[in-house]
């Protein structure tokens, strides 16, 4: 349990607080009643990295550039969101943020490229200190066997 909370003062308050933004949208859409299905499909991801973009010229910060990634990848296509990806983590921003990793697995996952999803799922385990975390990326490596 320490160890997840070094691991998350790796990242400054402003960079946690800018996950708020993408989970906002995600619960709110739950709330309405709408699937994940519907939510993934039916969410305006380019607006979505619009508005990241401008959040970026306001409070830049890697996790601020992972959120727009995913919204890049779901809008334009899962390669420019995963090369965006790879990008922050070759910057080592990221390298101890597992949500990072579990992204960038979940982008492989769906490519088809499931030696590198499996890679990327079982880094973002061994990073990952919340159980409900732990529990999610342990089925997605074990769905990949």
């Amino acid at each position: 349990m320490e160890q997840g909370a070094d691991r998350r003062r790796h990242l400054t308050h402003r960079e946690r607080s800018s996950i708020a933004p993408l989970r906002c949208v995600h619960f709110a859409s739950r709330d309405c009643g709408r699937s994940r299905r519907e939510f993934l499909h039916g969410t305006d991801w380019r607006q979505i990295a619009l508005l990241y973009d401008q959040l970026l010229r306001i409070q830049p910060s890697p996790v601020v550039e992972l959120n727009r990634a995913v919204a890049i990848a779901m809008c334009e296509g899962l390669e420019q969101g995963l090369a965006l990806i790879d990008d922050l983590l070759a910057r080592e921003q990221l390298s101890h943020y597992h949500l990072a990793h579990s992204a960038r697995a979940d982008m492989c996952r769906r490519l088809g490229r499931i030696p590198e999803a499996r890679a990327s799922y079982e880094k973002a385990l061994a990073l990952a200190s919340q159980e409900p975390d732990r529990r999610f990326l342990a089925r997605r490596l074990q769905e990949l066997k």
